[in-house]
């Protein structure tokens, strides 16, 4: 029996770029050998390509000047499921694919745009949707859907940038609204920059400015004192959720990033069973209700008298040795390279029930 194709797609044009290739590498050593992959890339400037080399290449950042490169691109023509390779003398080569395993962050990258390509195409894909990508990745929309469905989140403001209106108005509404201290943030951004703590209104106007760097609509958000955990949720119509880990930042300093690589990750998180399981079942709750497929990283904020809120949805969680996703599910004794093959495995069903 043939083995299947996988296509690792990295890179991308977001500043998670570096970050994206790393996931990729992680990838092409755990898949299991059962598989034969491919690599498709996307540079900084934009450009996919195919690219015949090996790991080292993806782990120094050279791979792209690679002399063997290629233009590629995914067919709309569903019947044709894999790339067309653009080769040197004119000619066209298609390879066809099983499945591809996008590991793209940021916009372009886990905003539903390359998601539409790769439904477009036919071609099978691990995560989830163009919808549900989208939604995911804009936090006023994730909020308001997941508000509606009974699922605690921050209060927040929405501020555009082509909406006239002075700094002091804006900082009057959130006192009004829930008051200093906040956090600004894009509202299609996650943990590459951006994201940003203003204690007053001073702070309010600077940090705004900078988020706006990242994105044309930031958000406002409540300050939630208290502890985050994160939980992996794994599956399509039923999914499951992992064991919980509980994470720290460093957030002293006015408009400091607050979303870096943490401090300290502790699996599972130190609360009660009960309040674990609690968790757990809004993540796959809010799992189901954003329509999600495949894998999600779902963070929360927890109060010190045990409120539960739900932070953010990340459709395309990172993969290497330290990132956290597949360490919760390793602390249950599933390998990375069990992860990936039911990820895989996942995407095959759901494009069988949705092609």
């Amino acid at each position: 029996m043939a083995k299947k194709r996988i296509a690792v797609l990295f890179g991308g044009i977001s500043p998670e770029h570096d970050v994206s290739c790393m996931s990729a590498v992680y990838l092409l050593e755990h898949l299991p050998e059962g598989y034969e992959t491919v690599c498709i890339g996307i540079t900084k400037k934009g450009r996919m390509l195919f690219y015949p080399g090996d790991v080292e290449g993806i782990r120094s950042g050279q791979w792209d000047s690679h002399p063997d490169c290629c233009p590629c691109l995914f067919p709309t023509d569903s019947s044709k499921r894999g790339v067309y390779k653009l080769l040197d003398d004119q000619t066209v080569s298609f390879l066809a694919l099983d499945c591809v395993f996008p590991v793209l962050y940021g916009k372009s990258g886990e905003d539903g745009l390359i998601q539409g390509v790769l439904e477009s195409s036919g071609i099978p894909f691990v995560g989830s949707g163009t919808c549900s990508s989208a939604l995911c990745m804009d936090k006023e929309f994730a909020h308001t859907i997941l508000s509606a469905a009974g699922i605690r989140t921050a209060a927040f403001l929405t501020v555009h940038r082509e909406v006239p209106g002075s700094y002091d108005q804006l900082a009057e509404q959130v006192e009004e609204s829930f008051g200093f201290p906040v956090f600004v943030k894009p509202a299609n951004s996650n943990s590459a920059g951006g994201v940003f703590h203003a204690a007053d209104r001073e702070e309010l106007e600077r940090a705004v400015k900078l988020a706006f760097v990242h994105d044309s609509k930031v958000l406002i958000k409540e300050h939630i004192p208290g502890i985050q955990v994160k939980c992996g949720v794994l599956g399509n119509e039923n999914p499951e959720a992992s064991v919980l880990g509980e994470i720290s930042f460093d957030q002293e300093g006015a408009c400091s990033e607050v979303e870096k690589p943490p401090q300290q990750l502790v699996i599972p998180a130190r609360i009660s069973q009960e309040l674990s399981y609690k968790i757990r079942e809004i993540a796959v709750r809010a799992f189901q209700v954003m329509e999600c497929a495949g894998m999600a990283s779902v963070d929360f904020f927890i109060t010190s008298t045990g409120e539960v809120y739900l932070n953010q949805i990340n459709t395309v969680p990172g993969f290497s040795e330290i990132s956290i996703y597949p360490s919760l599910w390793q602390a249950v004794d599933v390998s990375p390279a069990q992860l990936l093959e039911r990820l895989i495995e996942l995407a095959l069903e759901r494009a069988e029930s949705n092609y």
